[in-house]
This record gives C-alpha cells, sequence and structure tokens, in this order.
C-alpha cells in the first residue's frame, strides 16, 4: 500500500489525508478516493449528533471496509446503508491496519460520535498484523519502507499499548536489531498469495497452489496471535456503550473453496458466545452464489473486493444490521 494518500497521525500511526480527493490508478481502470475532515474515506462529514430520524452504523476495518479497488460509493458501507431503513453508516476504514489500529481509530475519533451499533469487519488475515511492530509500505516515491506501528502485548489478561506514537520517519533495515526484524508485518503467507494471483493470473494454478492454511493462527485457541487479538477484540467490546457486531471477512480462497474457514469460524463464535457481542458470518451466504460469481467477487489480479464483491458482502450483512438496530433500544 502506498502511503501518497495518507498523512501521520500520532495514534493510529496514519490515516486518510483529510479533505483528499484523489483519483487512484488500479487494474479496473481508477477508483475516486474521497475524505472528509476527519481523514476518512467519506463523502460526508461525521456529525457527533444522530441526524434526526435516522439510526446511525459506526463501521470499522482494513482495505476491505475502506474499500480499495473501488470508488466510495461501491463499498459495502453504502451498499449496506441503502438496503436499511431509516439508518446510517459511517466507514472508519483504514488501508492497511491491522485490528489493533482499528480499536485505536475508534477510540480517538469514535468516542462523542452518536450511533446504535458498532461494527468490525475483521479481514481474517488481520489476526498476523496485530503481532507486528512494523509494516512495510511504499514511500512517496514508490519504495518500500519499514514504518513503525503502534501495537499491544498481552501479559496474562492485560493488554499493554506500544510505540504511541509511532516514530514518523521510516525505519532503515540497520537499524533494528535482529529480533525487531521479526515484528516486521511483510505480508507472510497473504503476501505470497497476492504475488501468485499477480504473477499468474489464472484460477486453476492459483488454486493448485494454494490449497494449504492461510491462517493457521486460527486452528488453536491458544495461539499466540489469536489469543492477542481476541484480547483486543474483547476489550472493544467491553469498552463500547453500544452494541458490537462483529463481521468475520474471508479471504477468496475461503470464498472460492480453496482453504478451510472452519478454525476463524470456531475462534469467532467462541469469542461471540464469551462476550455477548453479536456475531455476523457472511461466508455461508457468499458460498451460495455460482463459482464463476464468486471468482468475479476479487479483481483479477488484486485480490480486494470488486464492486460485485461488496454487493455480495452488504446484502448478506444488511439483515444481520437491521435485526440488531430493530432490537436496540435508542
Amino acid at each position: 500500500m502506498s502511503r501518497q494518500l495518507f498523512e501521520y497521525h500520532p495514534v493510529i500511526g496514519y490515516r486518510f489525508i483529510p479533505n483528499l480527493k484523489a483519483r487512484v490508478p488500479h487494474e479496473a481502470g481508477g477508483y475516486l478516493v474521497q475524505t472528509n475532515e476527519a481523514g476518512f474515506r467519506s463523502n460526508r462529514a461525521f456529525t457527533a449528533a444522530r441526524t434526526p430520524g435516522k439510526r446511525r452504523v459506526l463501521l470499522f476495518g482494513d482495505s476491505f471496509t475502506a474499500g480499495d479497488g473501488v470508488s466510495n460509493g461501491r463499498r459495502y458501507a453504502e451498499g449496506l446503508e441503502a438496503r436499511l431503513r431509516d439508518a446510517e453508516v459511517y466507514n472508519y476504514g483504514l488501508s492497511g491496519t491491522g485490528t489493533d489500529q482499528q480499536f485505536l481509530a475508534w477510540r480517538e475519533f469514535a468516542q462523542g460520535v452518536e450511533h446504535d451499533l458498532v461494527v468490525v469487519g475483521v479481514l481474517v488475515e488481520n489476526v498476523r498484523r496485530v503481532t507486528a511492530r512494523y509494516r512495510r509500505y511504499l514511500d512517496a516515491s514508490g519504495h518500500e519502507r519499514t514504518y513503525a506501528k503502534p501495537y499491544y502485548t498481552l501479559d496474562g489478561e492485560a493488554l499493554t499499548l506500544h510505540q504511541v506514537p509511532p516514530r514518523r520517519e521510516p525505519f532503515e533495515d540497520h537499524e533494528l536489531p535482529p529480533e525487531e526484524r521479526e515484528a516486521v508485518d511483510r505480508g507472510g503467507r497473504f503476501a505470497l498469495l497476492r504475488q501468485v494471483v499477480t504473477a499468474v493470473g489464472a484460477k486453476d494454478v492459483v488454486q493448485r497452489l494454494t490449497r494449504y492454511q492461510p491462517v493457521p493462527d486460527y486452528d488453536s485457541a491458544t495461539s499466540p496471535g489469536w489469543m492477542l487479538m481476541r484480547a483486543v477484540l474483547a476489550q472493544w467490546i467491553r469498552a463500547s456503550q453500544r452494541p458490537v457486531m462483529l463481521m468475520p471477512l474471508p479471504l477468496y480462497q475461503h470464498i472460492e473453496e480453496t482453504c478451510d474457514a472452519d478454525g476463524y469460524q470456531a475462534r469467532f463464535r467462541e469469542l461471540s458466545a464469551d462476550t455477548g457481542c453479536l456475531l455476523h458470518d457472511p461466508l455461508p451466504d457468499l458460498l451460495r452464489y455460482p463459482m464463476a460469481q464468486r471468482r468475479a467477487f476479487r479483481f483479477a489480479t488484486d485480490v480486494h473486493p470488486t464492486p460485485e464483491g461488496h454487493e455480495a458482502i452488504a446484502a448478506s450483512l444488511a439483515p444481520a444490521v437491521e435485526r440488531a438496530l430493530a432490537a436496540i433500544s435508542p
């Protein structure tokens, strides 16, 4: 991900440049990014007070929620809002972030914003991002650089926040001690899958090469990655004064049935049962589409959702959100 659309933020690490309007080159022909004064992709301001007669949903997530690859109006947030009765959706999605940074974005920007429901779109690959202390991004000149990110550590059940504020300037490789170099998120298995899709672009070859578990941290309830993500989400749920709905967003391998989703589905069910939060798993709905249609849910070389993919997510999520809103007292 290029940081040309972003500016430094002392808590989250970065955010979109406020009041930005830019066209981003893309394999689909380019897409329009428009941001509000809060520094999130939105064509409207995020007001503190509720809009009269409207219920409000706050949506958090990474690039799958922010909408990399599509213009603002083609994202599942807008599709969700269009399907809800008398409701508006504020999309706080921030590309390239982990669930830990999204929790910090909620703490930093959503306090005082009246709402009825919080929806966290957890791309399941984020289980790896929460353990990272640094991430690789493209700088303004197009070179890949290492930047610090805020991160949590878990001691028993206690979360401790580190690197706030994160260093503004990128790190040179020689500046990081050997033990810290292991904490650099270089994309891991997910980056390899991106390279395979980009280099090969053929569905049959990709499926043959990706019949393995891309997110093994979910295989055990006691894996370090899952325990840390679980603790972050549990703290978020406890801290929220309004109901929280978790929506684990599958990778395309889960949607195209080239890997097993049982692990992450089990972990999120356990978390929901333990915390009492709402849970919506869109994968069963997505699997009802014909395979050819499911393949069109991602781009040819970019693994982010296409407009059709966003529409399918919105169609799955809307009934669950509508039921949740109906059950919530204003």
